[in-house]
């Protein structure tokens, strides 16, 4: 244990410059990298980096993909759901991709989107 103190401390008075040439030489006799602790040590980093937690969305978009079949019923409840006139609503009814809200809270969501399927179209939340 002595052996390796010593060593130790001699290699604690290498330059740089020294300490580098020396690694050079290790790597060639040895026939191994230094560099790969480093990748292997940075790697937990990056882990940890992307565990950080993710903001949750709290406002949501009720988008109409298809009206469906019962067309008039779906533009009943879009005019229940907003404060839209009757040819503002058969507009968004007929068009795929309207947003019917734009950023309501969870529930107003999920209780727009049953509403407007029990219609019969078909609803997406973003």
């Amino acid at each position: 244990m002595s052996d390796l103190n010593k060593l130790v401390e001699e290699l604690s008075t290498l330059s740089v410059l020294e300490a580098a040439e020396l690694v050079k030489k290790l790597e060639e006799k040895w026939g191994v990298s230094a560099a790969a602790p480093v990748a292997v040590a940075a790697s937990p980093s990056a882990a940890s980096a992307s565990a950080e937690p993710v903001e949750e969305k709290t406002e949501f978009d009720v988008v109409i993909k298809d009206a469906g079949a019962k067309k008039i019923e779906v533009i009943k409840v879009i005019r229940q759901l907003t404060s839209l006139g009757l040819k503002e609503a058969k507009d968004v009814a007929e068009t795929s991709g309207s947003k019917v809200l734009e950023a309501v809270s969870k529930e107003a969501a999920t209780d727009a989107k049953s509403k407007l399927e029990t219609a019969g179209a078909v609803v997406e939340v973003q």
